[in-house]
C-alpha cells in the first residue's frame, strides 16, 4: 500500500521564499508538502528536511538563476525571480522543465495575489500555502504543467545550473555539518538523523 503510495507523489513539496542576499537565510513566503508516503513518525523529520534543503539552496541561488540539485532519488528545482524564490522537490521521473513551469506559476499567482508586499517581509509567513496546497494537487501529473507552456515563454534549459549534491551548491569552505549543527529549522530528533544517515553514507534518505 504503501509502495502504492509512493510511486503516486511525483512532486512531493513546493516552497516560496524571500532571498534575502548570500549572507542572510530566506524568508519562507508558503510551503505544501504531500508526505503520504512516509511514516506517520518520519514525517516530523522530513518537513524539518524540507525546510533545511530549501532554505540551503534558495540562499545559493542568484537572481535570475535556475538550479536543479540533485538529493538522493529526488530533483530541487529552484528559481530566483527578482528576489521572490521557489523551490520544488520532485521525483527524478518528473520532468525538469514540467518543475520549473509549477514554479513560474506559483510565483507570478502569488504575486498576483499579493502583489510586492513580500519585499516587507522580516520573519516566517505561511500566506503562500493555499495557492501551493492547489499547484501540488494539481500538478502531480506532469503533462498538466507541460499546459502551462504555452503560456509562458520559451525556458532555455541550457542555462539551468545542474549540480549532483548539495555539498556542490556550497560556496567553498562551507560544510553541510556545520550548516545542519547551526540550522534553527532542524529538531535535536532531525540533526541526530542526519549525523546517523551520513556515517552510513545516505545522508539525507529523508525522502
Amino acid at each position: 500500500e504503501r509502495e502504492r503510495e509512493r510511486e503516486m507523489v511525483k512532486l512531493t513539496a513546493i516552497v516560496i521564499l524571500k532571498w534575502n542576499g548570500e549572507a542572510t537565510d530566506p524568508h519562507m513566503c508558503g510551503l505544501a508538502s504531500d508526505l503520504t508516503q512516509f511514516g506517520y513518525f518520519e514525517r516530523p523529520v522530513v518537513r524539518d528536511m524540507l525546510n533545511f534543503v530549501s532554505r540551503t539552496i534558495v540562499k545559493r541561488t542568484q537572481p535570475g538563476q535556475r538550479q536543479t540539485v540533485e538529493h538522493q532519488e529526488y530533483l530541487c528545482h529552484a528559481f530566483n525571480k527578482e528576489g521572490l524564490a521557489a523551490i520544488t522537490f520532485a521525483d527524478k521521473t518528473y520532468p525538469r522543465r514540467s518543475a520549473f513551469c509549477v514554479i513560474n506559476k506559483v510565483l507570478d499567482d502569488y504575486v498576483e495575489k499579493f502583489g510586492q508586499s513580500w519585499r516587507n517581509h522580516t520573519s516566517d509567513s505561511n500566506e503562500g500555502n493555499l495557492i501551493l496546497e492547489a499547484a501540488l494537487k494539481e500538478y502531480q501529473d506532469p503533462s498538466k504543467a507541460d499546459n502551462l507552456l504555452r503560456v509562458q515563454k520559451e525556458l532555455d534549459e541550457t542555462k539551468i545550473v545542474l549540480h549532483k549534491t548539495i555539498d556542490s551548491v556550497l560556496a567553498r569552505g562551507e560544510k553541510l555539518d556545520n550548516l545542519v549543527a547551526k540550522s534553527s529549522d532542524l529538531s535535536v530528533a532531525s540533526q541526530m538523523f542526519y549525523r546517523t544517515a551520513r556515517k552510513q553514507n545516505q545522508c539525507c534518505k529523508m525522502m
